[in-house]
């Protein structure tokens, strides 16, 4: 999710959406100056308040993400998606070139890394979602 201004999450928004009527009850948790730091950056992380962490963490059921990872992953997904359709672009001009002079284009080396570069992150996004 690089391709993402930094500080503002791609899907929704830090706090959670208001609901109708309100909350009307309220829970006062203290923590160590350790657990502290391990909220905020955890916070940090998803991009949410901590109050919102901590209340998706205790509802997420241990085999579920968090409704945060989710768009997380969602918005991994949506920027692989137009990363794989830019490189497969290169490919088919740099196909469309060579099939029309018969001569290998100079760009070919750096398009095919730039491949395996979005192939390994497409694995990495695949491994982040069997493992939550």
């Amino acid at each position: 999710m690089s391709e993402q201004t930094p500080g503002r999450p791609l899907f929704g928004r830090r706090r959670r959406a208001n609901v109708e009527g309100g909350r009307q009850h309220q829970h006062k948790v203290k923590v160590s100056p350790e657990e502290e730091a391990v909220l905020v950056r955890l916070a940090a992380e998803q991009q949410v308040t901590i109050p919102r962490l901590l209340v998706e963490s205790a509802l997420a059921s241990e085999s579920s993400e968090t409704p945060t990872q989710r768009k997380q992953a969602i918005a991994e997904l949506f920027a692989l998606h137009r990363l794989l359709a830019a490189v497969s672009n290169n490919v088919n001009q740099i196909a469309r070139a060579t099939n029309a002079t018969g001569e290998a284009q100079a760009e070919t080396s750096v398009t095919l890394a730039k491949v395996r570069q979005v192939a390994g992150r497409i694995d990495e996004a695949i491994d982040g979602l069997t493992l939550s």
